[in-house]
């Protein structure tokens, strides 16, 4: 690479490296740009990098180091213990240390191994290399441009197709990065890094089994938002969050009972049938003490807004990237406020409205409860009754379903009404992309398709676990894009508790098409007020999509002028541009576009300049102290 974008401008990022005198040119070239350091016991770098120092906790005890990085309220203490309980034989301590509240990465110096853990989901992630260049050695990092740099990575054109894929690429190949040589850890994984340079991966994190009654895992999800909440606000003055559907809401409420000022903020829609406005300020009546603000919709960015303009450093193509402006107006509100934490209800609907796939399993174990249901949903969302049927009875392999999708990526896409029973939503091409780029997918997908499992047990869990991915990913995007503002974007609902009390209930009774969330509906009784605590809307934006669309097509059309997509041969600028000129549906046409501006705007932003790193701080070892 020419330049080190990320590692100079990036405001958070670790690499962390095996004890051996090989990783000591990476150690040096990452040091240039650091801020921050610790060492084994040797005395080698362990992990550089850029992080707040509230941040991180390091505790240690003879030769063993556990740091903590993120949000959490782990002490030098409980590290200390647990680093004095963990062993070369036994990672136990670490996999409790791991189960904290909060959302963090745990890296270990355990015997001469570094164990290197994100989160369950994709909010924490972890991506490494291995490399011979100065003696076998591998290297890990939380950001996978950051690595790239590291190891001067060339980027992989033909991986960036199965970006392309309308409704993303099926599990697990929508997990690698994008430059050649690098390799994500799967989420729930911890990965060694070995001295001698060989690494290894061990599941340390599985979903449980779904027994527990509502009422039970009512009271248990409570206290475990308490507690998730808790993590974020304690400590802190003062605390800012989005106060708009019920998920929020509950988080909001659940920060007012503390001691900490809470300053939540509701976005106006342009649709008058959005209804978040309303339900806001009956909370915040009942409630007292919220200080509250109403962004009025005209002060409210429509979606590709600003979309030629764009500098964001993310490590990868994000989504998100189309309504960036819309959901980072409150963000850069909160910041301007004073906080820095703000809280995000993202990752409630996956948890708490869960998926109709888990019928598949239901109606083996409670028959007459499934066939009810699927007459629920199929009259809520009018699904035919025959293509219901045909993916209810479906019983195929996850394997066959992405070998299908592999078939089928130029075929039409599904109906809006298509049942939601099958693996997932099966991905199509856009009608842009080029032969090139439609045969790099299917043989990217053909070639991983001999060792491709399931994210989770069943239809249902794998629908669930795969979405958790999917929206932490763009809640990690959305915290890139916050960072260099000085807060952090919060997602209480990926907590590891928060998600294991969820899938622990029972799903005929978490999930249902005659209650909206039942769970957090029952959970949050004498915490969210009456008034608001069984509403049962949701809001969406539809009408910010369309009307975005026709107040920003120049800005589009300048996308598709010197497209680098076009110039890497995966797409046909001409037919971009007509689409783009088009008068587009939201929920049928306008969609497509969103994973192709992505990786057209990504791929724009690693072109920047970035700025000159001579004002950088010195990474410092941690001083020393008596054992």
């Amino acid at each position: 690479m020419a330049t080190y974008l990320s590692l100079q401008t990036a405001p958070a990022w670790f690499i962390a490296l095996p004890d051996t005198a090989a990783a000591a040119p990476f150690a040096a070239r990452a040091h240039r740009y650091a801020t921050r350091s610790l060492l084994h016991a040797s005395g080698r770098p362990w992990l550089v990098g850029r992080w707040e120092e509230p941040a991180a906790v390091l505790g240690r005890c003879g030769g063993t180091r556990i740091a903590v990085i993120g949000e959490h309220a782990v002490t030098e203490h409980y590290l200390e213990q647990a680093a004095a309980a963990t062993g070369p034989a036994s990672l136990s301590a670490l996999d409790r240390a791991a189960r904290r509240p909060g959302s963090f990465h745990l890296v270990a110096s355990v015997g001469g191994r570094v164990h290197v853990r994100g989160g369950i989901v994709n909010l924490r992630r972890v991506f490494h290399t291995e490399t011979t260049a100065c003696g076998p050695v591998s290297v890990a990092s939380d950001r996978a441009d950051v690595l790239a740099e590291l190891i001067d990575a060339d980027l992989d054109e033909r991986r960036i197709a199965l970006e392309l894929l309308t409704s993303g690429a099926p599990y697990p190949l929508s997990a690698p990065p994008l430059w050649r040589g690098l390799r994500a850890v799967p989420a729930g994984h911890c990965l060694t890094l070995d001295a001698d340079g060989r690494t290894t991966m061990r599941r340390w994190w599985s979903p449980p089994d779904p027994v527990l009654p509502l009422a039970e895992g009512a009271r248990q999800l409570r206290e475990a938002l308490t507690e998730a909440v808790g993590v974020r606000t304690r400590g802190r003055e003062l605390v800012t969050a989005d106060l708009g559907g019920l998920d929020s809401t509950a988080l909001c409420c659940t920060a007012a009972r503390g001691d900490t000022k809470v300053v939540a903020y509701t976005a106006a829609l342009h649709d008058e049938s959005g209804d978040d406005v309303h339900w806001a300020r009956r909370t915040v009546q009942e409630l007292q003490g919220i200080e509250h603000h109403v962004v009025p919709a005209e002060d409210t960015a429509m979606t590709f807004d600003g979309i030629d303009t764009l500098h964001d450093i993310l490590d990868t193509p994000s989504i998100i990237t189309v309504d960036r402006n819309r959901r980072m107006g409150i963000v850069e509100m909160a910041a301007a406020r004073g906080s820095h934490l703000h809280m995000t209800g993202l990752g409630g609907d996956e948890l708490l409205a869960g998926t109709p796939a888990r019928l598949h399993s239901l109606l083996l174990t409670h028959p007459s409860t499934a066939l009810r249901n699927i007459r629920g949903y199929a009259a809520k969302y009018q699904w035919p009754r025959r293509a219901t049927l045909r993916q209810l009875l479906d019983r195929r392999s996850y394997r066959s379903w992405v070998g299908r999708v592999a078939r089928d990526l130029t075929g039409p896409p599904p109906g809006t009404n298509t049942p939601l029973l099958d693996w997932s939503t099966p991905p199509r091409m856009a009608p842009w992309a080029t032969p090139d780029a439609i045969t790099a997918a299917r043989e990217q997908i053909g070639a991983a398709l001999a060792g491709i499992e399931p994210r989770g047990r069943g239809h249902g869990e794998h629908r669930e676990l795969v979405a958790m991915d999917g929206i932490s990913q763009w809640t990690r995007h959305i915290g890139q894009m916050a960072a260099p503002l000085g807060i952090a974007v919060a997602a209480p609902y990926y907590d590891t508790r928060v998600i294991e009390t969820c899938l622990a209930v029972r799903p005929q009774e978490r999930i249902t098409p005659w209650r909206y969330k039942p769970l957090i509906v029952e959970a949050m009784r004498g915490v969210v007020p009456e008034t608001s605590r069984t509403r049962d809307t949701k809001a969406n934006a539809t009408f910010e999509e369309e009307v975005g669309l026709r107040e920003h097509r120049r800005r589009l059309l300048a996308l598709c002028d010197d497209s680098r997509l076009a110039q890497l041969g995966l797409i046909d600028a001409n037919i971009l541009r007509e689409w783009c000129r088009r008068s587009l549906a939201a929920e049928t046409e306008s969609y497509l576009l969103h994973p192709t501006i992505a990786c057209e705007v990504w791929l724009r932003s690693r072109e920047m300049t970035p700025p000159r790193h001579g004002n950088a701080v010195p990474a410092q070892p941690l001083a020393d102290r008596k054992e």
